[in-house]
This record gives structure tokens, sequence and C-alpha cells, in this order.
């Protein structure tokens, strides 16, 4: 009987043995490179159906809708929002003929000496970081001359008591308005002013930006957490609701990639001390899932229970740190939220793993297949790859029309919304292509992308030389 007993326990190690071994063979197996040309060349179809759209109904406007065959601008005049947007994934695409006329484009008609408020952080990720990259990316001198003009429009946004910086700015007067602001529209610019300050070598842009992002960290609540909303003038919290959201997500993202572009050691310490209280009481680890949920500043206390598609952008940290455990806890989620109706919605109220009616909708946004694809280059699990795939797929099926893409007004029943924003070209696109593009095309850890998915790349000796603003 012993003996028999022997021969079963050796039987199931061995089974074990070449279980895991299968396993090991499956995570580490590579997709073939007849597959990978074939999504490639199906990504660029896709990114050029949406920019054919463009071209024929929104040409020298903002955005398009393809199903009216229109157009639609964000403010009284066209900003050339989705030229601006989607060069830099033309130019890893290798689309020469799109950039030659989308250069043309913009060097002949973006002008911003315009009558009219933006919203300074907006315009920030999208057209400032667009032109840097677009600079540093394709040489032509023009694009940068182009981020310096817009970049001296804005900056009297950090014209403020407290350093805070209002929201908007009248970019032809310079006039500020919009004293209540969030965490993300006072910190996640600060790649590309920085950017802008190591390209022209004025450093007043990094500097002005960064205050702001100082004194915003000096005012986080007893458990190192930033809220909702602040009085620009006051620095008084006015919602003291912290998450990773919308409002507050790429504070803490710029955070860490500032860090990492510029080497300020400053940023190094704010970005740690921010991690860890985002891990000790956002973190929300049960039944459903590794979720980021909602809480309160000052005491800790669970206050929401909604997960996010911005929220999906908190991964790249865990992947940036080599936190590969955690990294792949929230990826399980980010799937799982996305595979719920075959494609995103823009929240779960992951409790009950229900969608909220006011958030049923899918804008096209990239932040899970970015996570996605952090994911599997830290990883080389095929299976991220593979999400990746299906993520793509869901894209093709629900959001493309005849005539180019769309997002959607009900993930549940896959109504149409007749619009599609320049993210589609700079960030959802860009990261769809990486998942199958040539290794030589790009390497994250080479560049930084911004919050746009706009490369930004170290040109200088990175020891930091700058001036300490003083954490409190």
């Amino acid at each position: 009987m012993k003996s028999n007993r022997y021969r079963v326990l050796a039987f199931v190690m061995i089974m074990l043995l070449i279980f895991s071994q299968s396993v090991t063979a499956k995570q580490h197996q590579k997709p073939s490179n007849k597959e990978k040309k074939e999504y490639q060349q199906r990504v660029k179809t896709a990114f050029l159906k949406g920019w054919d759209a463009y071209k024929n109904y929104a040409w020298g406007e903002d955005a398009v809708n393809p199903i009216k065959k229109g157009s639609h601008n964000w403010y009284q005049e066209s900003l050339l929002m989705t030229p601006v947007d989607a060069f830099s994934t033309m130019y890893l695409m290798g689309l020469k003929e799109q950039m030659k006329e989308d250069k043309a484009l913009i060097f002949s008609k973006l002008d911003f000496d315009k009558n009219f408020e933006v919203q300074q952080f907006e315009i920030a990720i999208r057209l400032l970081g667009g032109l840097i990259s677009a600079y540093q990316l394709d040489g032509d001198p023009r694009f940068l001359a182009l981020a310096k003009d817009l970049g001296d429009r804005m900056i009297p946004v950090f014209d403020t008591p407290t350093g805070i910086p209002y929201r908007l700015v009248n970019l032809r007067t310079g006039e500020i308005s919009g004293n209540g602001t969030n965490p993300c529209e006072v910190g996640s610019m600060l790649l590309e002013y920085g950017m802008l300050s190591k390209l022209t070598g004025d450093p007043k842009y990094y500097d002005l930006c960064k205050r702001g992002v100082v004194a915003l960290y000096n005012r986080r609540g007893t458990t190192g957490l930033v809220g909702s909303w602040i009085d620009c003038d006051t620095g008084e919290w006015k919602d003291t609701r912290a998450h990773i959201s919308g409002g507050i997500d790429a504070y803490y993202e710029y955070l860490l990639k500032g860090y990492l572009l510029f080497g300020d050691p400053e940023l190094k310490e704010m970005w740690e001390n921010c991690r860890d209280a985002v891990n000790k009481y956002l973190v929300d680890d049960g039944k459903n899932g590794y979720w980021m949920g909602w809480a309160d500043m000052n005491d800790g206390k669970r206050t929401f229970t909604r997960f996010g598609a911005l929220d999906c952008f908190w991964n790249l940290t865990n992947v940036l740190e080599g936190d590969h455990e955690r990294a792949e806890k929230f990826q399980a989620s980010v799937y799982k939220m996305w595979m719920m109706e075959g494609i995103e919605p823009e929240a779960v109220d992951y409790s009950d793993m229900s969608i909220p009616e006011d958030a049923k909708y899918y804008m096209a946004r990239p932040e899970a297949i970015e996570s996605t694809y952090y994911t599997w280059k830290a990883t080389g699990d095929i299976k991220y790859y593979q999400q990746g795939k299906a993520m793509f797929e869901s894209i093709e099926k629900f959001c493309q029309v005849d005539n180019g893409y769309v997002q959607l007004k009900d993930v549940t029943t896959k109504e149409k919304w007749d619009t599609l924003e320049s993210f589609f070209f700079a960030e959802t696109m860009k990261y769809c292509y990486l998942f199958f593009a040539p290794e030589k095309v790009f390497d994250f850890q080479k560049y930084v992308l911004n919050t746009e998915a706009h490369p930004f790349k170290n040109t200088w000796d990175k020891g930091w030389k700058g001036n300490q603003i003083g954490l409190k």
C-alpha cells in the first residue's frame, strides 16, 4: 500500500512538473511574425480609415463626425487638434505621405493668436506635447517655434497667490480665469513645460509649473492623498474625495514620469509618498478583483467603489517601477472590465460589477490598452498580447462605421456616438500598433510617453542641477 502511495505521489509530481513547464512555455511563447505583420497592417488600415474621414469631412477643423460627414471644434475656431495629435503616431507607423500633408496643414493653418480662452491643461497635453514630440521625432524647427509661442501664451495661468495655476487662459490677451481646479490640471503639464524648458534653454516653464505641483503636494491630506477640487487663490480644498480617476490621474502619473525624464529628486520623493498613500488607502483587493476605489483624503475612509476607464493608467506606474505582481493583478481587473460587454464602459461599480447608468459609454479611450501593452512588455506573457489583440478587435467590431470610426453611447446596446476625438489617433491607435510593431520602431525604455502618448526623449545630461523648490 505504501509503495502504491509513493507511485501515485510520484505520478502527481511528474504531472505537475509537466504542467508547470507547459504553462511557462506558453507564457514565454512569442506571437508569430506573420501574425504580427498582419495586425500591423490592420491597425495602420484602421488609423488611415479614421484619418481619411478627417480629411474628407473635417479638414482644418479640430475633430470629425463621420456619420453625419461633418466636423466640430473645441472653441470658436479650430486649433487643429487632430492633425497635431495624430503626427507622432504617423511617424511611428512610417506614414510618410500622411506626415507630409499633415505638416503642410499645420504650418499653413495653425495660429495661436486667438481671442478666446482655452482649458490650459488639455491644450498642453495635446498641442504643446504634440508639437514638442513632433519636433523631436521629425526635427523640423517650426514645430518647436509653434510650441514656444503656445507655451508663452499659456504661461500666465501660473501667476496666482499660491502658485497653483488657474484653469483657463485667453491665448491673445493672457487673461486668466477659473480659480477652482483639480490636481490633474495642476500637474499634468509638467512634462510638456519641462521639455519646453530643456529644448529652449529657458527654465521658467518648468519652474513655474513645478511650483504649482509642489504647492498642491504640500496641501495633501493627512493620508498623503490629494483631493478632487482646490481653490487656486487660497489653497483651500473644496472637495476632499481622493481617487486616481479623471481630475487626479495624471497628477500622479507625471510625478513618476517627470522624475524618469528629468531626474529631479524632489519629484521622486513626491511620487514615492503619493504611491504609498494610494496603495494603502485606495487599493480594494476583494472577491471581485483588484481595484482602486475612492476615499477621503484626510481619514482614508472608503467613499465610493467606482473604477473608471481613466484609472487604468495606474498600471504603467506599476510596470515602470518593476512591480510586476501588482501589475498582473491590476491588469486582470482591467481586462475583466473590458470584457463585461465586449468593450469597455466608462466605469464600473466593482462592489457588484454593475455599470452605472451615467457610465455606459465608450469614448474610444486608450488607457486599458495602454495598461495591457505595458504589462505585455514587462512580463512577456503572451496572454497579455492576446488581450491587446482582443481589445483592438473590439474597436474594429463595435466602433467602425462605413466611413470611419466613432465612439459608443452605450456599450450594452452598442449604440453609436457620432464623434471621434483626437486621442483616438494619438493614443488608442498608437498603443494598438505598438503591440504588433517591430521592436526597432519604439523602445519604451528610451522614451517617456506623455499622457497623450506623445514620445519625449531625454537628450541632455540627466544629472539634476535645478533648484530645490521646498517640500513640506
